[in-house]
């Protein structure tokens, strides 16, 4: 099943029931008004959804409307919670080899975890507004989940049941505010802006045999400028599965129903697939030749991330974004 959330004036949009092909919709108000209020009751909605996806990809729904992408924000357009990890663990040891910081050797025992801002997602057409290029622009590609209610210290193996929808995200990074962030000890506030998600999430059987339960074993793909950046493959060099994520950030609370975890950027030992995200390659530059070769983007760049079907077909639809200045006028 694919769910997506149409704009309409509200801050949490209204829920839509979209075909495989992400080419027809459904609104699906009748059940539930926003993404949110069906996953509060999960286990009653999924199913009265699933009977209009159905009908849907049979041509059978006759209230059903062309597609528009353009008018879709992120499937949760806010969150209760959003959890960001750094799953790929040889893409934070890369990093931090081009700074000449030995990594701490439970970094590939202990996930590494922050709880990022959820209050204003943007959806996967709305412009990246950023107030300064000097902030150090990035794209980070990244595979996300969205749980239902997950009970606290649940095990890895538990918490595969509670995975319930699957999504791609922009997890925009400011780099050089980062650093100075980073310094401080105590975690991202400005460098990490609003992230931006697929147009639709979806359930884990859509992905069919590339979900496995606990990842999915397909490539990410990002653009930038329409030039393809690159193409790792996300179930390889995955240090922690999802469920292992869950467990991890339910180790000491309880998990709302909603919740956001993401896989980090999806990075690939082997380099000839590219990366997720700019800083991994200008750390390549760095430590192939001593020197950065790979700027950050630009005001008017685009990013475009996408994740196909081994049919070729695009599963989550594409975040397609242009980077824009953004201009404070100081009245408000």
């Amino acid at each position: 099943m694919k769910l997506a959330t149409l704009k309409n004036g509200k801050r949490d949009g209204e829920l839509i029931v979209v075909n495989r092909q992400l080419t027809k919709a459904v609104k699906a108000s009748p059940i539930a008004p926003t993404l949110q209020a069906a996953i509060d009751n999960w286990q009653v909605t999924s199913k009265e959804l699933e009977k209009i996806y159905a009908a849907l990809n049979e041509n059978k729904q006759a209230d059903a409307f062309d597609l528009d992408v353009e008018k879709l924000s992120a499937p949760l357009p806010r969150a209760y919670q959003w959890l960001d990890s750094s799953a790929y663990v040889n893409h934070v040891e890369l990093v931090r080899k081009s700074r000449g910081i030995e990594m701490p050797a439970d970094f590939w025992t202990n996930p590494l975890m922050y709880q990022g801002g959820s209050d204003t997602f943007l959806g996967p057409y709305d412009p990246i507004e950023i107030a300064d290029e000097k902030y150090g622009i990035d794209l980070e590609a990244e595979v996300t989940v969205i749980t239902d209610d997950v009970p606290m210290n649940i095990s890895p193996e538990n918490a595969k049941k509670h995975i319930i929808l699957v999504m791609l995200v922009n997890d925009i990074s400011l780099r050089d505010l980062a650093v100075k962030e980073l310094g401080k000890g105590f975690g991202f506030v400005h460098a990490k802006p609003s992230s931006s998600f697929s147009p639709v999430a979806v359930t884990p059987d859509e992905l069919g045999s590339a979900w496995d339960g606990t990842k999915v074993t397909l490539r990410i793909r990002s653009y930038i400028n329409d030039k393809l950046f690159g193409q790792p493959f996300a179930g390889v060099d995955q240090t922690f599965t999802f469920p292992q994520l869950i467990a991890h950030a339910a180790k000491t609370r309880h998990l709302a129903a909603g919740t956001i975890i993401g896989s980090g950027t999806v990075s690939n030992r082997d380099r000839t697939s590219g990366s997720s995200c700019l800083v991994e390659k200008r750390t390549l530059e760095i430590i192939e030749s001593g020197e950065v070769k790979t700027p950050y983007l630009k005001f008017g760049d685009k990013v475009r991330i996408e994740m196909l079907s081994e049919k070729g077909e695009s599963i989550f639809g594409a975040i397609d974004q242009k980077v824009m200045e953004y201009k404070n006028d100081n009245t408000i």
